[in-house]
């Protein structure tokens, strides 16, 4: 049984090898070289080192993790019998997929790995863009580049992006984050004599051909907190500074209950937005609900009860526990079956509760009337308290009707309040036995009037006179000319 010596080539030529990874080199015989598009491979002859590269496995395969996957395999299977200098370049510890999966798979077969060392051509790179590490940087492949991983405010190298297929990928996921226009670097060869720094806007990343196998990329942070709004943490920033010693006196002196209010009404212009198909209002909207989500988390943090990380991991921590079908082992192909799982949970996390609760505690909190009544029917239905059809609903709408006409005889305003109560929660129920949701109904209909109404409003207008000079025959006559042109 040999041994896997894994060694770096640096970042540079043959001259600025250490010198033992030189004599490593040069005494081995049996040396491996993940790929021999290396600067330093070009001094190879000149020193008689031998060598077998895997760059024939790169043309054999089309994706990366089966390269990564034969090469180790046939690293491995090499040790059985004798042991092996494995040469990677730059530093073996970065960004070297190979080298994990030896080091993995080496313990777990008895064949020693060990790491030799070698410069790592991180060093090179923020000398040729004269960078200060210290001030904070991310190190990330480019051919897994993810938008979440990114962190705008700090220097930001992008390694592995040698062909303009990666270059590509790469420049539409910074685009999400930074402007279209935003000047990166190229760097090649960083450290070596032919060395290449290449400034350029982002959008022209993927259409430089001198990328190769030791290119990277160089992302400056962003220079002002206007370029970061696209960040979640600009945003919480922005809220705590609005509420700080310096910050407003209005979001200063808010409550949750002074808030509530607020909050409904962006909830409801955010649903107008919706049924609009108004993807610019929607977009507005949704953001003042956020502010309110975040002026919330902000008043929790302020008087040291939750903060924001808190409502991120109750979500999370929910919505996985009731998804086991997506983050777990359950299965469930319908829609009916996700929701006959979700109550089954919802039920049993309901079971830990010390004290029995009525069902209809924790349903629609906070819903205006029309929409808790709907939830309401829904949940008494589950059990059983329900109307076998729509048809047998109506019948006590019309028994509701009755009521309300007797009591509007009467004159008595208490009592026709109760019984409009009634006739209201009975059309809900037809609704709900109809598959009709009735805010959906409701809002359609306030729509439409918004439509016809406006029509009689421009008809007024045109006629020279005012609401004053017409009686209600001759504005409904307005209205049926709006019905008959289909607003």
């Amino acid at each position: 049984m040999g041994e896997i010596l894994v060694i770096g080539l640096g970042a540079g030529d043959i001259d600025q090898l250490p010198l033992g990874v030189y004599k490593q080199l040069k005494h081995a015989s049996h040396l491996y070289l993940r790929t021999k598009e290396h600067p330093v491979v070009e001094g190879f002859p000149e020193e008689n080192i031998s060598y077998v590269s895997f760059d024939a496995i790169y043309e054999k395969h089309d994706n990366f993790p089966a390269v990564y996957e034969e090469i180790t395999e046939t690293l491995l299977a090499k040790a059985v019998e004798e042991n092996i200098i494995y040469a990677v370049p730059g530093h073996p510890m970065i960004a070297e997929k190979t080298v994990q999966l030896l080091l993995e798979r080496g313990e777990g077969r008895s064949i020693p790995v060990r790491i030799g060392g070698g410069q790592s051509f991180l060093d090179s790179l923020f000398a040729a863009v004269k960078v200060d590490p210290v001030e904070g940087f991310q190190l990330l492949d480019g051919t897994s580049l993810h938008k979440s991983d990114i962190m705008v405010h700090q220097h930001i190298i992008i390694a592995q992006v040698y062909d303009a297929f990666v270059a590509s990928e790469v420049k539409l996921t910074l685009m999400e984050k930074y402007p279209d226009e935003y000047e990166v670097q190229i760097v090649t060869e960083a450290g070596s004599e032919s060395e290449t720094l290449k400034a350029i806007p982002l959008y022209e990343l993927d259409r430089h051909a001198e990328l190769n196998n030791l290119t990277s990329v160089y992302v400056p942070p962003i220079p002002s907190e206007e370029m970061a709004f696209k960040e979640f943490a600009t945003l919480r920033t922005i809220i705590a500074d609005l509420r700080g010693p310096n910050g407003c006196p209005w979001d200063k002196k808010q409550t949750h209950l002074s808030l509530k209010k607020y909050l409904i009404e962006e909830a409801y212009e955010l649903l107008e937005a919706i049924d609009r198909d108004d993807i610019d209002n929607m977009i507005e909207e949704l953001g003042d609900v956020m502010l309110q989500i975040m002026l919330h988390a902000q008043i929790g943090e302020d008087e040291g009860m939750f903060a924001i990380e808190d409502v991120m991991e109750s979500i999370s921590a929910k919505m996985v526990r009731r998804h086991p079908h997506v983050f777990g082992d359950a299965i469930a192909h319908t829609t009916e079956e996700v929701n006959a799982n979700w109550e089954k949970i919802k039920a049993t996390e309901k079971k830990t509760r010390i004290v029995p609760q009525s069902l209809l505690k924790d349903v629609a909190k906070g819903l205006p009337a029309l929409l808790k009544s709907y939830d309401y029917q829904k949940v008494a239905a589950k059990v059983g308290f329900d109307w076998d059809n729509p048809e047998e609903a109506w019948e006590k709408v019309k028994e509701e009707m009755q009521e309300f006409e007797v009591e509007m005889a009467k004159g008595n305003k208490r009592e026709q309040l109760d019984e409009l109560g009634d006739l209201l929660f009975a059309i809900v129920n037809v609704a709900r036995l109809s598959d009709i949701y009735p805010e959906e109904a409701l809002q359609a209909t306030n729509e439409k009037f918004y439509r016809r109404f406006s029509y009689v409003e421009s008809q007024v207008l045109e006629s020279g006179l005012t609401f004053e000079d017409f009686n209600l025959e001759s504005l409904d006559q307005f209205w049926k000319e709006a019905k008959r042109q289909g607003l």
